[in-house]
């Protein structure tokens, strides 16, 4: 049964960051690479005619700036109004009734950071908009309300991940404190050798711990365990070849570490919820439309 536009934008709201109306990126379950973050859509309407959703709860940040007044956003504890005056970030898994009958020009950013907010970070985060930043969001409008916007399928994309580091770089916010050395470069080595065997003896004797220890403080600070966050990081770059290059399957898993690509599918599926190539064809991959961006 396929999905009217309506229902596709009932799952961006929730379980989904791809609304249907906006540029969909990176799938979900895809990790940030060294900027921080994944960007999996970015978009604007001129006139957002629905934006009423109760109990959102999703595995996804959102950043949300309306020219317009109108619309906002609901917490246990407290209304926020959304407008031309602030932008508004809201990390993921949290509860919130997105409220908004009347239309009214909307933009939004759907994607994961590797940050997390310090206890004393008053949530949602609500930021003044520099002149940088709405000089950003104005080129970005500017983009989606050309005649063709995948044409400028790179620029957006651009944009918008320049618009998440400028934001996210704004010392009003509260940031939780860094992971220990020995976790860093551990990551730090999964980052830069994906493509080779990685086993958890070597990661725990270059983090100096015993491969227990390492395991218990590993997860601890990532949330699973180092194996998990092996996979992700191959699948996340096998989604940036994916995305920005022709290779076939074959020739991605292989660079990804994935010892063969029934295998590196299946990995890829679990993770993400999408084969490589339906990502591929889903999302513009180069082997579809992503050559033709500017």
């Amino acid at each position: 049964m396929s999905l009217s536009k309506d229902d596709w934008a009932k799952m961006g709201a929730y379980s989904s960051p791809f609304s249907s109306n906006g540029m969909e990126f990176f799938p979900l379950g895809v990790l940030p690479d060294h900027s921080g973050f994944v960007l999996h859509e970015s978009g604007f309407m001129s006139k957002r005619p629905h934006w009423n959703y109760p109990n959102v709860m999703s595995p996804f940040w959102r950043l949300y700036y309306d020219p317009q007044r109108g619309h906002k956003v609901v917490f246990p504890d407290k209304k926020v109004a959304l407008g031309p005056d602030k932008i508004v970030i809201i990390p993921d898994n949290l509860l919130f009734h997105a409220v908004g009958t009347r239309p009214i020009a909307k933009f939004w950013l759907a994607f994961n950071c590797n940050r997390r907010p310090a206890p004393c970070q008053p949530i949602p985060i609500q930021l003044e908009p520099s002149s940088m930043e709405l000089g950003i969001i104005q080129e970005l409008q500017a983009l989606f309300l050309s005649e063709n916007p995948e044409k400028h399928r790179t620029r957006i994309f651009n944009y918008s991940m320049a618009l998440l580091n400028v934001t996210f770089s704004r010392p009003e916010i509260e940031w939780h404190s860094g992971k220990p050395v020995m976790i860093s470069q551990a990551i730090e080595h999964i980052q830069t050798h994906y493509d080779k065997p990685l086993y958890n003896r070597d990661l725990a004797r270059l983090s100096s711990l015993s491969e227990t220890a390492f395991n218990r403080l590993f997860r601890a600070y990532q949330g699973i365990s180092p194996a998990q966050f092996i996979m992700q990081i191959r699948v996340r770059e096998a989604a940036i070849l994916l995305l920005n290059t022709g290779l076939s399957l074959e020739e991605i898993a292989e660079k990804c570490g994935f010892p063969n690509r029934a295998y590196f599918s299946r990995v890829f599926r679990q993770i993400t919820g999408e084969s490589p190539a339906r990502v591929r064809c889903l999302l513009g991959g180069k082997s579809a439309k992503f050559s033709g961006a500017s």
